[in-house]
């Protein structure tokens, strides 16, 4: 194991891709819709309920994650890798290439065929680095019924999946 003790922008990349993640889209409304792929995507309280995720705020989607009261967070499934991939595409219109999606509750859009999917009323936003930290209060959700779809996941600058033992 080698240990540095200045941790650069290429040694941080390098690390964190150590960190296996789950893979979410998270949308918003607006004229057009913004929607990005991301795995910055974490719980953070139960009680009251709690998530949040980080983005750049010069992504192409920040202008409308900034002006959003409602977001919704959609839970990739392992057969979805070209999903996180369209939402991950510069230069594309997204929802016109993903396709399967409808507005939901205050116009944001909802991704169909998802694992998990949660409707999320943002309450804070925190400026961290050159990123912001979107904290979200979830107002409504849904799941998919069949317990054996698994999710996909980002490990070592690749898409994969979970192996479910018994």
């Amino acid at each position: 194991m080698t240990v540095t003790s200045l941790v650069d922008a290429d040694l941080f990349r390098t690390l964190l891709r150590r960190h296996a993640a789950a893979v979410v889209v998270i949308t918003a409304p607006g004229t057009p819709p913004a929607g990005f792929t991301a795995t910055s995507f974490t719980s953070v309280s139960l009680d009251p309920p709690l998530v949040s995720f980080c983005l750049a705020r010069t992504a192409s989607a920040w202008p409308a994650v900034q002006a959003a009261r409602t977001i919704a967070v959609h839970v990739l499934t392992r057969e979805q890798e070209h999903v996180a991939r369209t939402f991950a595409a510069r230069g594309i219109d997204r929802f016109a290439a993903h396709g399967a999606w409808h507005p939901g509750p205050d116009g944001v859009p909802l991704l169909e065929g998802v694992l998990a999917t949660l409707v999320c009323r943002v309450t804070q936003q925190v400026e961290a680095g050159d990123h912001t930290i979107v904290l979200a209060t979830p107002s409504s959700g849904e799941h998919h019924a069949d317990a054996t779809v698994t999710p996909l996941v980002y490990h070592d600058g690749s898409y994969a999946h979970l192996k479910r033992t018994a």
